[in-house]
């Protein structure tokens, strides 16, 4: 399988953190090469297959790069980099060892329903974002 000519950023759709998250994002990347789907998604549980995923992923977000799936921290730092100044310079967290990053990421995703809360829908995006959801015929 090819990999996804655009990064993929997969995130939990129950999530009001997560959907936050995607909201802020999409704004600052004004090049526009992200894409987005829930990670409850059909179109996301295919894609996720067809790289060879198997068994349950983290508790995280994810990001689909060049063939590659990045989870927890990395995801994120990675993200940062499609965003405008000076959100790419928080790569440099990229640094910091995965036995010390993984586990304060895996605490707060454990925590985000309780301080942030659960939703029943997915977020809706505005009609200028709507092709970026590579879902959006799901919802």
């Amino acid at each position: 399988m090819s990999a996804p000519s655009h990064p993929i950023v997969l995130y939990d759709g129950t999530c009001s953190f997560c959907s936050r998250c995607v909201q802020f994002l999409l704004p600052r990347n004004r090049s526009g090469n992200l894409r987005f789907a829930s990670l409850q998604s059909r179109f996301a549980q295919d894609l996720l297959a067809r790289l060879g995923v198997q068994g349950r992923l983290p508790d995280s977000v994810v990001l689909v790069e060049h063939g590659r799936v990045h989870v927890r921290l990395a995801a994120t730092l990675r993200m940062c980099g499609h965003l405008r100044f000076p959100w790419p310079l928080f790569r440099v967290f990229l640094l910091v060892p995965r036995f010390l990053a993984d586990p304060v990421y895996d605490w707060f995703a454990r925590n985000r329903y309780r301080w942030f809360a659960r939703q029943d829908r997915c977020l809706l995006p505005r009609p200028e974002w709507r092709d970026r959801f590579l879902d959006a015929g799901e919802r």
